[in-house]
């Protein structure tokens, strides 16, 4: 039905995570609609993505020179490290201004189900990382709270456990604005359990 060049970027769009395969039309077809002067520099971008970025041999964020500006920015607390699963939640964090320690991202969770475990990660990196620099005395453990988070979250916890440093979970429970009426019962309960003083 479609022109076979068409086709192919559709199902390369819909590889990608967030897009489905109504959103790949969509967006072939603007990109098809588009004047050529729009379209190359996305073609480019794509095409240069690889050469220019690598990652971090300490953190293993994402960076175009190891080891990266967060690993060697003076004004970082080098006795935290906060373990997260994936670069964008670097990001997230770094947005909030309030942590200004080291990161070591995982590219990952365990999950057996899906023949995750922890050789696919950086985990091993991570151990090494915490051998190799005693000066860290905090280990924050910045997991999503899912099954796999949690899981990565315990494995990390157990194999540090003897290991002479604090480890730390993010707090978890209602979000700003959330109301208790539709929150789920282990949102809500987390949130009874993490509570501070006021």
């Amino acid at each position: 039905m479609l022109p076979p060049s068409l086709q192919k970027l559709i199902d390369e769009l819909a590889k990608l995570p967030g897009i489905g395969p109504k959103t790949a039309q969509r967006l072939a077809v603007h990109l098809l609609k588009s004047p050529h002067v729009r379209i190359k520099p996305l073609g480019e971008a794509l095409l240069s993505l690889k050469d220019g970025l690598s990652f971090c041999e300490e953190c293993w964020h994402v960076t175009e020179v190891s080891p990266c500006n967060i690993c060697c920015d003076g004004q970082r607390d080098k006795t935290k490290i906060c373990v997260v699963e994936e670069v964008l939640d670097v990001i997230a964090i770094e947005k909030t201004g309030k942590y200004r320690g080291l990161y070591h991202v995982l590219h990952g969770v365990l999950s057996p189900i899906d023949g995750v475990s922890a050789d696919h990660l950086k985990i091993a990196e991570l151990f090494s990382r915490m051998n190799r620099h005693p000066e860290v005395t905090e280990l924050v453990l910045a997991t999503n709270p899912s099954l796999e988070g949690e899981a990565t979250a315990l494995y990390i916890q157990k194999y540090l456990v003897d290991k002479n440093i604090s480890i730390t979970r993010i707090a978890r429970g209602l979000p700003i604005g959330a109301d208790l009426e539709y929150a789920d019962a282990v949102t809500l309960g987390k949130a009874l359990q993490n509570r501070t003083d006021y």
